[in-house]
Order: structure tokens, then sequence, then C-alpha cells
């Protein structure tokens, strides 16, 4: 296993890292002996960063990562998250500490290293395309969430803080400017990489303005959600196991997930003798981007941590793959019917 620096965290952080959340499964559904038995491979395996959430399994996730590392004691770097509601914002401090605390009782421990807030956000709430979105003055504002936030590590009880990528690009590129968050959780897979990539005129998808480059001009560290495009990604194979028996609907507009089955079915070309699957096609591409610290996959069985943690200190895809993906990206995959949420 490789490692790369959180930002200006400092932290060492594996390059893959457990995501603990519904689509996998493994936290959320899987019994006792099989969550013990993955967590102690994963770290085994140099799987040093777990990432759960209060909304995982409605809190599961969460209380039973903590029971496991209870019993294993293993030394990992934990991160977990906030999210509110219309009335959490009447209190916001006192929202996040409930919040927090009973994150903190289930993962039965003292201060977590990372907490990200949960929303989406946009320039000012509730945008048509982001329902149930923060406000800028929300994260940013005078005693906002940003400010909640710096109290709380200044109490001891969390580390550094963070926010999940997701929502209106230019609100995302105001709260990566304004310096005062440690690390973004960032939408990057080989469906979508407007985060990381320049993106071609023909793209059609959300293009998230390459979000990833932006944070780390500020020194931010990076972690990549959805590499599988909420499971789009990895096929029927990977809904096996504890997967979620249910698809997610989109986080992005133009992101449902029967038209990007359909985009996923035109990267068999990535497949070569060192990649045996799309799965590690799209853990690899990832790792490409330099500024990227860890690539969050979510797991439904042992196989699967296996085969992720396969891919760390592997070599680039081809140039001629990236040339071709440019080319996809470009025709939008063929122009399949996109919808927005």
């Amino acid at each position: 296993m490789n490692y790369r620096t959180l930002g200006r965290t400092g932290l060492q952080v594996s390059e893959i890292g457990f995501g603990c959340g519904n689509i996998g499964g493994l936290l959320d559904r899987g019994t006792h002996e099989d969550q013990v038995i993955a967590v102690n491979r994963a770290q085994q395996l140099g799987i040093n960063y777990f990432d759960t959430a209060p909304v995982y399994g409605d809190g599961k996730s969460e209380l039973n990562l903590g029971r496991v590392l209870a019993g294993l004691k293993p030394n990992v770097i934990l991160a977990t998250k906030v999210r509110l509601v219309a009335d959490d914002l009447k209190d916001v401090r006192s929202a996040i500490k409930r919040s927090l605390e009973t994150s903190l009782s289930r993962l039965r421990r003292d201060y977590v290293d990372v907490l990200q807030l949960h929303n989406q956000i946009s320039v000012k709430r509730d945008q048509p395309n982001w329902p149930d979105s923060l406000g800028l003055m929300d994260v940013l504002g005078r005693n906002g969430i940003a400010d909640v936030f710096e109290n709380l590590r200044s109490e001891g009880l969390i580390r550094f803080f963070g926010f999940t990528g997701l929502g209106e690009t230019s609100a995302l590129q105001q709260v990566i400017d304004s310096g005062h968050f440690d690390v973004v959780q960032a939408y990057y897979n080989l469906l979508n990489p407007s985060a990381g990539v320049a993106m071609p005129p023909g793209f059609g998808g959300h293009n998230f303005g390459q979000l990833i480059d932006r944070a780390m001009g500020q020194n931010m560290g990076v972690v990549v959600i959805r590499v599988m495009a909420g499971g789009a990604l990895g096929g029927e194979k990977a809904r096996t196991g504890y997967a979620s028996p249910t698809v997610d609907g989109p986080i992005v507009p133009a992101g449902d997930y029967q038209p990007d089955q359909a985009r996923a079915r035109k990267l068999d070309f990535l497949l070569a003798r060192d990649v045996g699957s799309l799965p590690q096609a799209s853990v690899r591409f990832a790792l490409m981007h330099p500024s990227v610290s860890t690539v969050l996959v979510g797991f439904s069985n042992l196989n699967q941590v296996e085969e992720a943690a396969g891919c760390s200190g592997k070599a680039p895809l081809p140039k001629t793959a990236i040339e071709h993906l440019m080319e996809l990206w470009d025709t939008d995959f063929g122009r399949q019917q996109l919808s927005t949420r």
C-alpha cells in the first residue's frame, strides 16, 4: 500500500480508503463476523482511512464500525460527517455538536480525525438542481458551520474538518477559496471526471470545474467519492454480498444510474492484461491525479477489499486509453438521454 499526505492535515493516508456507506453495505448490513474479517484484512493490506456517516444505515455504520475497531484496536484515521436539515439551521452549533456527540458515542471515540459537512452547497439555499442544499452564508457566514467546526476543533472533539463537494460549482469554489476547510470529498470517476480534468465541449454532465486542482491550491486534502459512480462502473458482479439491493438516486444532475450503466459498457477497452476489471480501472484512473489523497471504495465482500487494495502502486492507465476516454467525454458517450434531478 502506498500512502499520500492528506493536504495540510499532514496525515499520511492509504491510497485506498474504506468507505462504510450504504452502496457497498458491508458495515451497514454485514454480520459482525464478516465486518471484523474485512476490517482486519483491510488493515493488514495497509488501509488506514475509514469514512462513515450518521446517515449510513441510520447510524448502523458508525455503530458497527465502532464495535469492530474497539475489538481490533487498529491504528486508523477516522472520518465521519454531519448533515443538517432545515430545523437545525435555527441553532447550528447545537445541532452539529449533538450529531457529533452521537457519532462519537457510536464510534466509541473521544474525537474523530476528520468531521465533514455532508450537505450539498449552493450559492443560496434550495436551488432547483440541488434541493435541500445549504447556502454559502450557512457555511461561511458569521457563526456559521465553518465557525462551529473551528470551535469543535478547539474543544478537542475533532482534529480537522472538511465538506462534501456536491452542489453548485461556483459555491463549492468559494468554500474552497475561503481557506477554512482542510479536506474536500470530490465526486470523480471515469464517467464524470470534471473535478480533475478539463472537459471537452461535448461533455454533457455536471461540470465540477476542476475542483480538485482548486483544492490543491489551498493545500487541502482530496478524498475521492463515487469512484464507481454509485455502482454503475462495478457492473452486476459488484452488486453481490451485502451490496444495496436498490439503486440510489442521482447525487449530481445527469447522473442517473441506468444511463451511467450504458456509458460504462463502452469502457471495456480499458481492460488489459494488468487491468482485470472495470472497478480496477476506475480506482487506478482516480489515483493518477497527483492531488488526490485517497480513493474511497465501498465494499460488499472481502474479495472487493483485496481487489481495491491491489490497485495501489499500479502504473497509470496508458496514454492511448486516456485519449480514447477524452473522445468519449466529448461525445457524451453517444449522448444517451440525460435527466436532471
